[in-house]
């Protein structure tokens, strides 16, 4: 399911149509009125997820790391999971702070302005069927939004979510120097496979 906003919307499905070139049967969209946030955007997908678990994928993001592993875990187990990568500009993200003793997440901080760790939480998550109960217990935050990061922390909370660090290649093009960079490494892959053929 695909669930965007904004006036260029109906781009996505100019480009992706049902999903038959990318292999699959149909995809379903979802438009969110506004800017409300992660959380909000999330909570459109409910009769789709239909009471199952589900994977949510930030569309800005790319992530080389293989999640195979991850996703089965977190099939058998349920919770939550997130994910991390170091950066060297933290305070653009969710950040997690650390337990001093143990190394266990002490706390998810959204955009601090002294970031605890250089740990970001990228835009991947796992979520048991009781995230859509979880995010009908938010309240909007000050820039009026639902946010992913108090959605994570009621699981931190229950003492059901897991994070792991992606070790490869994360971008978010959130900024005009990453989507460039994207953009290279996307065609630095396309040259490979051309390469090979």
């Amino acid at each position: 399911m695909v669930v965007t906003g904004g006036m260029h919307a109906g781009d996505f499905i100019n480009v992706l149509r049902n999903g038959e070139d990318y292999g699959l049967k149909g995809i379903n969209y979802a438009y969110q009125e506004g800017e409300g946030g992660i959380a909000d955007a999330l909570k459109m997908a409910e009769s789709f997820v239909n009471g199952d678990k589900c994977v949510v994928v930030l569309g800005d993001n790319i992530i080389a790391d293989d999640i195979t592993p991850y996703v089965r875990e977190f099939d058998a187990k349920g919770g939550c999971c997130i994910f991390t990568k170091q950066v060297p500009d933290p305070e653009r993200f969710g950040v997690v702070e650390y337990e001093p003793v143990g190394g266990g997440i002490a706390d998810i901080i959204e955009k601090p302005q002294c970031p605890p760790s250089d740990d970001a939480v990228i835009g991947l998550y796992m979520y048991d069927n009781t995230v859509f109960d979880k995010i009908r217990e938010l309240a909007p935050s000050d820039r009026g939004e639902l946010e992913v990061t108090d959605l994570n922390k009621l699981y931190l909370k229950e003492g059901t979510l897991d994070c792991h660090k992606i070790l490869g290649t994360w971008l978010d093009c959130g900024t005009s120097a990453s989507l460039l960079k994207a953009g290279a490494l996307m065609h630095l892959d396309q040259l490979e496979v051309e390469d090979d053929e």
